[in-house]
């Protein structure tokens, strides 16, 4: 049987199991996919005794993916360049490899819901300069996207991860925002502003173009206020729970053999589970 795992503290919330389960039970595959509740003084320790654990890898999520990314043996060019790990693969030779699958499950995750030909919109405008952020950017690049805007209350921040696409990305002052909106393709939130707990995000939609598109990487609740103002524009759309889908796909690909679909049914198994 081989065994994976999402690794994280707190860990309980963790949808990881059921998007994996569902794909163990769909191509028949003997495994198993488990939740591991590691506090952070104990991770250095879990990730070095993970050869000769029985587990072919695992996900990690908060707090570890930026000790992940100091501690695995081997990472991906991209992965070095968001700076963070959210995927780890135990190879043959007793290694530790890590990788971030953030940035190609959002684009992914766009594809599906906008089509190939997305990157050609223009400009994007990316809200928050966090973790995602970074992961965000970095694969909006990859798929050559032509000019990154991004924007924070923090300066300096923005700054730090505009800098991981030169050339293509740079910071937006928050008060420049409506501005920049008029040329934007595509809006992308990745702050955790429109969660379920948390204040709403204040953005007037009305300076972008009709033929932009909004995404919001919050899933909790799925339909956000900053989504629903899209869709009152007729904005194309795009919910955060799709992004968690996508970036599962390389993970277990790599550990169980099989390249997984992210199906209709797999999204529907996981809406069910979100409803309270």
């Amino acid at each position: 049987m081989i065994k994976a795992f999402v690794a994280g503290h707190p860990i309980a919330h963790s949808r990881s199991p059921l998007i994996h389960g569902h794909w163990l039970a769909e191509h028949g595959i003997s495994g198993s996919y488990e939740r591991i509740d590691v506090p952070p003084a104990d991770f250095p320790a879990f990730l070095r005794g993970l050869p000769g654990s029985g587990f072919a890898g695992g996900n990690v999520t908060i707090p570890h993916k930026e000790a992940a990314f100091a501690l695995a043996d081997t990472l991906t060019e991209r992965a070095q360049r968001i700076g963070a790990v959210n995927t780890l693969v135990v190879g043959g030779d007793g290694r530790v490899h890590g990788d971030n699958t953030d940035a190609p499950g959002f684009c992914a995750h766009l594809d599906q819901s906008l089509g190939t030909a997305w990157p050609q919109r223009g400009e994007a405008v990316i809200l928050g300069a966090g973790g995602a952020a970074r992961a965000i950017v970095v694969g909006l690049a990859e798929r050559g996207v032509s000019r990154i805007r991004v924007a924070n209350r923090t300066p300096a921040r923005a700054e730090a991860v505009a800098a991981l696409a030169p050339g293509i990305a740079q910071p937006l002052a928050w008060d420049d925002l409506p501005a920049a909106l008029e040329g934007a393709g595509l809006l992308v939130n990745t702050t955790s502003l429109g969660m379920k707990g948390q204040p709403p995000l204040a953005i007037d939609l009305a300076p972008l173009p009709d033929g932009a598109a909004v995404a919001d990487i919050v899933y909790t609740p799925l339909e956000t206020d900053l989504l629903a103002a899209a869709r009152r524009r007729g904005l194309a759309a795009v919910d955060g729970l799709g992004m968690l889908l996508h970036q599962a796909v390389p993970g277990f690909a790599a550990w169980f053999g099989t390249c997984p679909q992210v199906t209709a049914a797999l999204r529907d198994l996981i809406v069910a589970d979100l409803r309270p």
